[in-house]
């Protein structure tokens, strides 16, 4: 198991910069970002001549290896929702929006192929997240279900030529956002081998849903996990449940959850760890900071200091005396 960072975590700094800061506190990998104007990875121009290899060379010799691509901000308009509020992802009608959001997906791949990465992050998105509810437009999942099928089945096709994989992170607002809804568009696509998951524990914890469940349901689905961490503020929760979220800001105090840095909020990250090595997860843990109470530079030392005592370096090799022998 190794302990990746993800390089957003510094988006207004230079890649290398913040691969030096990532090298320099003692983690192995990067998630580098692959949505339009990021400012740090370009990715039309990194698919041309050998810029891809270089700029791998380039962290292989910060001493790291690339874990894997997000590509959060483009992908949720596969499935939308197309409203004004995504406008300043990608301007336009539905159908440009669709088709923008899936030619990005597609560049990722071919950049991941490149880079000899096995996976790129995204949202699956959805149209109308009120149809999860069957009220009051009663075959509204069946839509969404069929959205699915038609528009990312032609991503992942697509992917599956690359041999990468389409890492969901499950969240709020996306048609993949709890483990019910993971299995059944699993088997919507016919169990798609490009269709896997990024897990992030604190978006699964504030959704009310068990993770550790969620790692054995989707076992041998898991090819990336996000290393952040979700604090469940009890005093809060009688005011609006586990999903209250109102606007003006992630750092509310009346909010019923935070997102906190590995350790402090209420993951069990000995469970989790153990649970996913036991289903056969042997990967990287992302280090993603949307902690809304400390700085990125106390994160970055707290988190590797946190997490590196937890990863578990090779499975039980079992016992050979009279008492284990059968």
């Amino acid at each position: 198991m190794k302990i990746g960072f993800c390089v957003v975590n510094y988006s207004e700094k230079p890649l290398e910069e913040v691969c030096k800061i990532a090298a320099d506190n003692g983690y192995d990998a990067v998630e580098l970002p692959a949505y339009t104007d990021n400012g740090q990875v370009d990715v039309p121009k990194l698919l041309k001549g050998n810029q891809a290899k270089k700029m791998k060379k380039m962290i292989e010799d910060h001493g790291l290896f690339i874990s894997a691509l997000s590509n959060h901000a483009d992908s949720p308009l596969v499935m939308g929702p197309y409203s004004a509020g995504m406008d300043s992802i990608c301007p336009g009608t539905k159908e440009e929006k669709i088709k923008f959001a899936q030619e990005s997906m597609i560049r990722s791949a071919q950049l991941a192929a490149e880079l000899e990465v096995p996976s790129v992050v995204a949202f699956s998105g959805m149209e109308n997240y009120g149809h999860i509810n069957d009220w009051p437009e009663p075959n509204g999942w069946k839509y969404e279900e069929e959205q699915f099928a038609e528009k990312w089945g032609y991503v992942f096709d697509k992917y599956k030529e690359y041999g990468v994989k389409v890492a969901f992170e499950p969240h709020p607002n996306n048609i993949v956002y709890d483990t019910q809804s993971a299995l059944r568009l699993l088997e919507v696509v016919d169990h798609h081998e490009s269709f896997c998951i990024n897990l992030d524990p604190a978006n699964i914890l504030f959704s009310g849903v068990d993770v550790n469940q969620f790692v054995d349901e989707l076992r041998g689905r898991i090819v990336t996990v996000h290393a952040k961490d979700c604090e469940i503020v009890r005093h809060n929760l009688g005011k609006g449940g586990l999903n209250m979220y109102m606007q003006d800001g992630w750092g509310r105090l009346d909010r019923s959850f935070r997102f906190r840095i590995p350790g402090w909020g209420d993951v069990d990250w000995k469970r989790l760890i153990s649970e996913l090595f036991i289903t056969g997860y042997n990967g990287v843990f992302n280090y993603e900071h949307e902690d809304v109470i400390m700085s990125r530079a106390d994160g970055v030392k707290k988190t590797i200091d946190f997490l590196r005592p937890l990863m578990i370096d090779a499975p039980y090799e079992g016992r050979s005396d009279k008492l284990f022998t059968k």
